[in-house]
C-alpha cells in the first residue's frame, strides 16, 4: 500500500508510525447517556471523521488543504472515467446457493436439516461452518459429527453471521488489489464494527437485524474498488498530499460503486435501498429506516476504529449527530456497546 501512495503523492511522505489525531476543542468526552429531550448540536463534524477514516484506510497523511489542486481535479476526472468502465464481474462471485439460503433464513421456522442441505451444496461454506463450530466459543460437550449438528448449534443468527463473514471478508480484502492488503484489513475491521452497530440499532428499533448486519458489512465494498482504480493511475501521477475535497470525492465514488456491487449481487431490496440512500445528494432525514440505521452505524464504526488506533479521541460523543434518525440516548448506548465489544488493544510496556 505504501508504494502506491508514495507514487501517487510523491511530494510528501506519509507520517511515520501512527499519527495521534485527537479530537480537540469542545468535543464532549463524557460517557454519560444524554437526555432525549435536550437539543444539542453535535460538536465533532462527521465530515472530519469520514476524512480521517479514509486517510487511515488508505494510509495517507493529514492535509490542511481544502480545495483540490489542478492535478487532483485531473485525477478525479480520470477516476470518474475509469469508474464508468469498472466491470462489476471482476468482483469475487457470491456462492450460487447464497440467495436461496438467505431467503430460507428469513423464515424463523426453517428446519436445521433444510438449512444444512443448502449449506452442503457449497464445500467451502461447509468448511467455514464446521471450522466456526469447532472453535472454543461454540465447542460443546460432544464433538460435532455432522453438518446438521453444526447448523443447529450455530442457530439462525449465528449461521447468518458466519455466512456473511464467509462471503464478504475475502471480497473486502481482495477487492483492494495488489497494493491494498492493509486497506483490505482495515476495511474488514470497519465492516465488523459497522455490522455490529447496524444489527444493534435494528434490534433496538424494530428493524430486521440480519439485513442490517448484511448492509453494515458491505457498505464500503466500493472503497476497495477505488483503491484498485487508483492503482491503475499510480504510474504517471505526481500529486501532493490530497485535499479534503479530493478524499470526499473518492468517498462519493466509492459509495456509488458500493451501490452497484449490491445491485450486481442481487442483495435484498431493502439492503439495496439503504445503499442508495448513501449516495451524494441524499439526506438521512429522508432515508429509509435501514438507510438511517446504516448512516448512524457507519459513523459510529468509523469513530470506534479511529479511536482504537489513536486517530480520534475514544470518548468522542456522537449521540446527537443523527437527530432525525435516532434518539441520543439510544446512540450513546450503541457507542458504549461498540466500546465493550471492540476494546482498544493494550500497549506493550
Amino acid at each position: 500500500m505504501g508504494n502506491l501512495w508514495q507514487r501517487l503523492f510523491r511530494s510528501q511522505k506519509p507520517v511515520a508510525g501512527r499519527v495521534r489525531l485527537m479530537a480537540t476543542g469542545s468535543v464532549r468526552a463524557s460517557a454519560r447517556i444524554p437526555d432525549d429531550d435536550v437539543v444539542v448540536e453535535p460538536d465533532f463534524p462527521l465530515t472530519e471523521i469520514e476524512d480521517r477514516f479514509h486517510r487511515f484506510v488508505l494510509d495517507l497523511p493529514p492535509s490542511e488543504a481544502g480545495e483540490p489542486s489542478a492535478a487532483e481535479q485531473a485525477m478525479l476526472k480520470r477516476l470518474d472515467l475509469l469508474s464508468t468502465r469498472f466491470d462489476m464481474r471482476s468482483l469475487p462471485r457470491l456462492p450460487s446457493v447464497l440467495p436461496q439460503l438467505l431467503r430460507t433464513l428469513k423464515n424463523d421456522n426453517a428446519a436445521g436439516g433444510q438449512l444444512a442441505k443448502l449449506v452442503g451444496r457449497d464445500p467451502l461454506m461447509v468448511g467455514e461452518v464446521m471450522r466456526v463450530t469447532s472453535s472454543s466459543y461454540y465447542r460443546s460437550a460432544q464433538p460435532i459429527s455432522s453438518l446438521q449438528q453444526a447448523v443447529v448449534l450455530l442457530g439462525q443468527d449465528g449461521l447468518r453471521r458466519v455466512l456473511t463473514q464467509y462471503v464478504m471478508k475475502p471480497i473486502l480484502q481482495a477487492n483492494a488489489g495488489s497494493f491494498g492488503q492493509a486497506a483490505g484489513e482495515r476495511l474488514w475491521d470497519h465492516a465488523e464494527r459497522c455490522s455490529h452497530a447496524c444489527a444493534w440499532l435494528a434490534r433496538h428499533n424494530g428493524g430486521d437485524t440480519f439485513e442490517a448486519y448484511l448492509v453494515g458489512t458491505i457498505c464500503h465494498t466500493g472503497t476497495g474498488a477505488v483503491v484498485r482504480l487508483l492503482d491503475q493511475l499510480a504510474q504517471d501521477s505526481a500529486l501532493t498530499s490530497p485535499s479534503t475535497e479530493f478524499i470526499a470525492s473518492c468517498g462519493a465514488l466509492a459509495a456509488r460503486l458500493s451501490l452497484q456491487a449490491a445491485q450486481h449481487w442481487e442483495l435484498p431490496a431493502r439492503v439495496v435501498e439503504a445503499m442508495a440512500d448513501r449516495q451524494p445528494g441524499k439526506t438521512v432525514a429522508t432515508s429509509s429506516p435501514l438507510g438511517k440505521t446504516l448512516a448512524a452505524a457507519d459513523g459510529l464504526a468509523m469513530a470506534q476504529l479511529l479511536g482504537e488506533h489513536e486517530r480520534l479521541d475514544r470518548d468522542v460523543d456522537l449521540s446527537h449527530t443523527w437527530p432525525d434518525a435516532f434518539a441520543p440516548a439510544l446512540l450513546a448506548r450503541c457507542q458504549q456497546d461498540l466500546r465493550r465489544h471492540f476494546p482498544a488493544a493494550e500497549k506493550s510496556i
